[in-house]
Formats: C-alpha cells, sequence, structure tokens
C-alpha cells in the first residue's frame, strides 16, 4: 500500500535517525508495506538501524532488481561501473562469471542485458548461494571457492569474470558502518591484512579461465590501486585503472536512501597479458570501500 500522507508521517523517523534520504525511504516502505501498521514497523527497523535493502527485502542496481537474504553482502551504487564495464564487454553469446556473487546482483544485470549469454556465479558462504540462488538460474550458482568451484568445461572459455572481491583490511573491520559491520557476514568483507589477499588467489587463477580474449574485472579501495595493479601485472596481465563518479544517481540503488557515504571507485581493465603466450585481457576494477 502507498499514499503520500502515509508516506509523510514515515518520514520523521527515518530523518531523526539520520536518514540522508529521509523522504526517499519512507515513500519505499509506505508502498512496500501491507497495513500502516506494517509501514510503521518497517520505519522503526530502519530507524533503529536495519540496512533499507533489508527492511524491504530486495536490492536493485542498474534497473535490475533481485532478492536480499540477511548477512548476504548487499549491492553498492558504485558498483555500477563493474557492471557497465561487464555488460560493454560481454559477447552476445559469450560466458560469464560472477565470483564473490553476494546476492547474485551483477550476474542478475548480465542475464538482463545479455540473455543469451551463459553466466555463472560462485560465492563460498552458503547463506549468499542460497540467495542467488533464488536470484539467478539455481544451476548455474556454484558453492565453493574462487575458481575452484567453477565447472572443468569453463577453462580457457570465459570472455567476461567480474569479482567484487572482498577487500576490507582486517584491522579495519571494526571501523566500518554499523550498516556493514552488523548486519553482512564478515567473510564477504574481510580482505587479510592489506585487503588484498583474495584479489592474488584471484589473479593466480584467472588466466587459466579465460578465453583467448577474456577480461577480468575486480573492485578495491582506491588507495589499493597501485598494489592491485602490481599483482595483476605479475600474474601476466595489463591492468588499467577506471575511476567511477562520487555522486550515486537515484536509480543505481533499490532505495536510495542509503546513508552511508560512498566514495568513488576505480576500476582496473586489463587488456592482453603482459606475456605472450597468455593471450588472456584482464581487467580489475578498484572501487572504494
Amino acid at each position: 500500500m502507498s499514499s503520500p500522507t502515509l508516506a509523510d508521517s514515515l518520514t520523521p523517523l527515518s530523518r531523526d535517525a539520520g536518514c540522508v534520504f529521509a523522504e526517499q525511504e519512507a515513500h519505499l516502505i509506505a508502498h512496500h508495506a501491507r497495513t500502516p501498521a506494517h509501514a510503521a514497523d518497517l520505519a522503526e527497523r530502519r530507524a533503529a538501524g536495519t540496512p533499507l535493502e533489508h527492511v524491504l527485502g530486495w536490492a536493485r542496481l542498474r534497473g535490475v532488481t533481485v532478492r536480499v537474504d540477511p548477512g548476504v553482502f548487499l549491492p553498492r551504487p558504485r558498483s555500477a561501473l563493474l557492471a557497465d564495464l561487464a555488460v560493454g564487454l560481454l559477447p552476445e553469446r559469450g560466458v560469464a562469471v560472477d565470483l564473490c556473487c553476494g546476492s547474485g546482483i551483477l550476474a542478475a544485470i548480465l542475464i538482463a542485458a545479455r540473455p543469451h549469454a551463459r553466466v555463472h556465479a560462485v560465492d563460498l558462504d552458503p547463506n549468499a548461494v542460497a540467495c542467488a540462488r533464488r536470484n539467478l538460474p539455481a544451476h548455474r550458482v556454484h558453492h565453493g571457492d574462487l575458481c575452484a568451484a567453477l565447472p572443468p568445461r569453463l577453462r580457457g572459455r570465459v570472455d567476461v569474470l567480474v569479482a567484487n572481491v572482498p577487500h576490507v583490511p582486517t584491522d579495519r573491520l571494526r571501523l566500518l558502518p554499523a550498516e556493514a559491520r552488523l548486519y553482512e557476514a564478515p567473510l564477504a568483507l574481510d580482505g587479510g591484512p592489506d585487503g588484498l589477499d583474495v584479489l592474488r588467489r584471484l589473479a593466480r587463477q584467472a588466466p587459466g579461465r579465460l578465453a583467448p580474449t577474456g577480461t577480468v574485472l575486480v573492485e578495491t579501495a582506491a588507495h589499493q590501486a597501485g598494489t592491485a595493479r602490481k599483482v595483476l601485472a605479475d600474474a601476466g596481465l595489463r591492468p588499467e585503472v577506471r575511476t567511477a563518479p562520487t555522486a550515486t544517481p537515484p536509480s543505481s540503488r533499490p532505495p536510495p536512501g542509503d546513508p552511508r557515504p560512498r566514495p568513488a571507485s576505480s576500476s582496473v581493465r586489463a587488456g592482453e597479458p603482459v606475456r605472450a603466450p597468455a593471450t588472456r585481457p584482464a581487467s580489475s576494477r578498484v572501487s572504494y570501500g
């Protein structure tokens, strides 16, 4: 149900809780709620700090909506750059892989844009896998660690490998906003001492999965870009950094009222590999997070 009056009555609660986009959040909650009492309950959960995506049960990026479950990594608006690069690089009937997929939002965007492509997704967290299987073709969502979880038949055939890898340094997890620290699994956030442990393992594995003209797209924080470039280059890839704008267009997030700050994102896009026999272009995206 939804009405301007109901939304207006919820707005002060969101505003008092410090939500930057209180009016938009109130309208989303009012539209999603079944009754005024349900709307009030949802608004109170949001005011208490529950991420808006969890309050509503869904998230949206680039016009694609997915279900989100408690504990599963929530899509960030900054990942729109990663999604756009992946869509632009994936052939109409190509093969794509979304590693560390969380809810499966990036795979879902690829499927929506390239319905004839074969898109697979992987996550190590069983809760994320269960969530992604509700958002994607279940038989193409795999439980396991990075490329090791992929079917052997994909070796040397992946056109686009996209990975929003955990990249928060372990000692900085305690400094994250409560919405991430309390409501997302540490497994989806913890990138080891410098935040790049998962990226290093991915860089070693990716070349063997890529097609001759394949690309790897990854996300890291801006201050990690220099080290990320070296990691990718050492794996035989030629990295290229892309940076996303700081501003977040309202259409890029499900609930446009997320109070969390959204730093810019950089993206490293690799062309062909540095060493000749392994002609596997790769690209990696670095984002602030």
